[in-house]
Parts: structure tokens; C-alpha cells; sequence
């Protein structure tokens, strides 16, 4: 099926970054964009839509989260890290069942697809619940089963972690036409043993998957491993072979200059999560020397319970201020670098080589904003508008490989009401 969505403006991507055609024409062939033009192509198109007053953006990606933490949203707020996670978020997670992971994941998605996400990393388990959520949503993912260990004396193989996160991978990477990847996992330094690690790390190489860690979020956890091992979280994972993969290190708080070398030299791409840093107390990753270093830098929510959304508009709009704040700069954080972020990076993280912007030949993953709205009025600039101006319930329509999956605030794959009847009953189970 051919699309034309006509009437409208389009923050498109060329090899020298975003441009805006005004008034512009994009067609879509299936799953791809076939046109992009400022004049009403000749070709015919089985569908004509009209997008009056709306801008396209090519659709958000975001490299850390954890989805079915939606049911845990909240709880615990207002704590440091460490007992955060384990006084309340551990003990809580441990009632969770696969029909909650199942709920959580689909709430998730809602949440994503209605403020713009087209694509999302995640870290959990029960994948095989997130991974069917994903598959009769639409949307993108890469999601991976995290592997923590706190037995010296477990075995690698013998780890009923890994046996579900080998198990996840062979079941479904590159399901529903390569919309599902599967990538591997180790939690944290804080959370793993080295045998584990080194094992795990090896296995996701000769794999040639992706590997997803938390890294260096907290002080205490980046001092702490120094004091253990001599080395940073980054010189440990490195030394172990976990960054002999590509990889993907959430947070990277407190990262030195050195490990920041190490991630250069390994191909490690840091994802920001400023949220979630901001409301744990965590302190700001120094994000102007990752881009200044060229990492490849991502944009996450992480989960819903430190955040409290998975609202990435939010997470633009806090990283493209922060650090101007911090550093007493308003030149830090560009919006075309932090929208390259959210998209062009998010894409090459993933392993998506044709995802991550509005261009001929891509993978038609399209939002629409509505900017007939009070706030969103002048518009002189749509990509300042989208980081400084808009909120995700601007987000009028969101497009995943040609097909819309939500539109004007109704889901159009997902039956709102069952999911919020399932997430009731889970948190019945988990609170009562």
C-alpha cells in the first residue's frame, strides 16, 4: 500500500543533519519512504492523508528503559539509589509473575507510542511477555534478559538467568520482520561476578549481539568498585571482555576521563538518562565531553519507577537545559545534537541501519506533532520547538515501518481497556 501525507512541514535528515521542507509531501511504500518533496509528486498513491497543521519528526528512540516497571512507578521515590533499589524496587520485583510483566510491557508501550516513541531498548525479565507485547504492538524494540549473580559458586551454565536470556535470543532476534532484536545483558558491576561477566561476555560475542550494562550511575557505585578491584566499573567491564561487543552503557554518570577513553576506543555508546540521574540524586554525565570525544550518545527514560514516565519529549527537553544550567553555559546542548540523540544515534545503537530519520529509502518511522496549539505558537524553528515548546501530548500520530499505531489518542493495535483491566489485577497481586 502507497500513503501520501501532504500539508504538512517535515524535519527531514541529509547527510548534513536535519533540514525542514515547508509545506511538504511525504510518501510512504509500504514499510519505506518513497518521496520527500515540496511539490505534490505525479507518482499515484492508494491513500491520501492530510496532515494540516502538524510538523513530521522522525520517530523517537529510546536506548534505556524498563518497561514493566511501569506497575512500580512511583515507589520508593525520594530515596538514593542503592536503597531505592534494593529496600523497595528488588523486594517488589520478586512477586512479579509473567501475566504482570505482560501488563506492565503493554502499558509501556501505550505510554511510548502516545508521546512519540517508535523504538525502545530495554533491560528486564520475563522478556518472552515483553517480546509478545512488542510483536502485537508494532512498535520497535531490542530487549534483552539482565543477568546479575551473586553465588560464587554458580556455574555459568548452570545460571537459569542465562539459560532464559540464551533461550530469549534464539526464540525471537529479528522477529516480526527484524522490528524484534535481541540483545544480551549484564546489570552492573555491583550486581555480577567475574566469572559471570567474562562468560556472558564471551557468549555475546561469539553471539555477535548487542551488550546492554548499567554503568558508573552513582558515585558510591563508581568508588566502591575502585576500592573491590582497583579499577573502575568501565576498566573491570573492559577487562572482562564485556565491551569486546558492541555495547550500550546506561547512565556513565561517573565516567573519568579515562573510562571515557575507553569508551571511545571500544565503540561503548553512553545513554543519558537525565530524569532519572535528576530525580535519584545521581549528578550530571558529562555529556558535552562525550560529544565533543564523537561517542555515539543515546537518550533514555530508564524505568518508570525513577523517572515517573517514559516520556522522551521530557528527556529532550531536560537534556537540552541541564547542562547549560550546570555549566553556566547556554551553548552546551544544541537541539539538533540532542534530537541526533533521540534518533540518528538511538538507530545505530540498535543495529537499525535504516531507522532513525525522515529520509529516502528509510524505514518509515514517523510522528506527527500538532503545533495548532497556544504553546507551540509562533513556530519560527520546528527542532527548537520540539525540545524548548513541545509535550508528549503533542504527539498527534506516531508511524512504525509504515503503519500507524496511534493516532489522535486512540491505539490502534493495542485494546486500551484490557491492558488497563490486566495492570489493575497485576496491582492487586503486587500491593494487596
Amino acid at each position: 500500500m502507497k500513503t501520501l501525507m501532504k500539508n504538512c512541514d517535515i524535519l527531514a535528515s541529509g547527510a548534513s543533519g536535519f533540514y525542514v521542507l515547508k509545506n511538504a509531501f511525504c510518501g510512504i511504500d509500504n514499510d519505506r519512504i518513497c518521496c520527500l518533496s515540496e511539490t505534490e509528486p505525479s507518482e499515484k498513491f492508494d491513500y491520501v492523508k492530510d496532515m494540516g497543521g502538524k510538523v513530521l519528526f522522525p520517530g523517537l528512540i529510546n536506548t534505556h528503559c524498563h518497561a514493566a516497571m511501569t506497575l512500580l512507578r512511583g515507589i520508593g521515590s525520594d530515596l538514593p539509589l542503592q536503597e531505592w533499589l534494593f529496600d523497595h524496587m528488588f523486594p517488589t520485583e520478586d512477586k512479579l509473575r509473567p501475566e504482570d510483566v505482560k501488563a506492565g510491557s503493554q502499558l509501556a508501550i501505550m505510554e511510548m507510542l502516545s508521546t512519540g516513541t517508535v523504538s525502545f531498548s530495554d533491560m528486564y525479565y520475563f522478556c518472552e511477555d515483553t517480546a509478545e507485547a512488542v510483536l502485537e504492538s508494532g512498535i520497535k524494540a531490542n530487549l534483552c534478559r539482565a543477568i546479575s549473580a551473586f553465588d560464587p559458586n554458580e556455574a555459568y551454565e548452570d545460571s537459569y538467568r542465562v539459560k532464559e536470556a540464551l533461550k530469549l535470543y534464539h526464540a525471537y532476534h529479528n522477529a516480526g520482520n527484524g522490528r524484534l532484536k535481541i540483545d544480551l545483558s549484564l546489570h552492573a558491576e555491583y550486581t555480577c561476578l567475574e566469572h559471570i561477566v567474562k562468560a556472558h561476555s564471551a557468549k555475546c560475542k561469539d553471539l555477535d549481539a548487542i551488550m546492554h550494562i548499567h554503568l558508573s550511575e552513582t558515585k558510591s557505585e563508581h568508588d566502591n568498585c575502585v576500592e573491590k578491584y582497583g579499577k573502575t566499573p568501565a576498566e573491570w567491564f573492559r577487562d572482562l571482555g564485556a565491551f569486546d561487543s558492541p555495547a550500550l552503557a546506561a547512565h556513565c554518570v561517573w565516567c573519568t576521563d579515562s573510562d571515557l577513553e575507553i569508551l571511545k576506543a571500544y565503540n561503548v555508546a553512553p545513554i543519558h538518562n537525565p530524569t532519572s540521574n535528576m530525580k535519584l540524586g545521581s549528578g550530571f554525565a558529562p555529556i558535552q565531553k562525550m560529544n565533543a570525544m564523537g561517542l555515539t550518545v543515546g537518550l533514555g527514560t530508564d524505568g518508570a519507577a525513577s523517572n515517573n514516565n517514559l516520556n522522551l519529549i521530557e528527556e529532550m527537553h531536560l537534556a537540552s537545559i541541564i547542562h547549560n544550567g550546570y555549566s553556566n553555559d547556554p551553548t552546551i546542548m544544541k537541539p539538533a545534537e540532542v534530537l541526533k540523540m533521540a534518533t540518528t544515534n538511538g538507530a545505530k545503537i540498535q543495529g537499525r541501519t535504516d531507522c532513525g530519520g525522515i529520509a529516502l529509502g528509510n524505514k518509515a518511522d514517523i510522528i506527527a506533532l500538532n503545533f495548532d496549539a497556544p504553546h507551540m505558537l509562533p513556530a519560527f524553528d520546528p527542532l527548537t520547538m520540539l525540545c524548548y515548546s513541545a509535550q508528549g501530548s503533542d504527539v498527534a500520530m506516531t508511524m512504525v515501518d509504515g503503519k500507524v499505531l496511534y493516532e489522535n489518542g486512540e491505539f490502534l493495535t493495542i485494546d486500551k481497556e484490557k491492558v488497563y483491566a490486566d495492570v489493575r489485577q497485576s496491582l492487586k497481586h503486587l500491593y494487596s
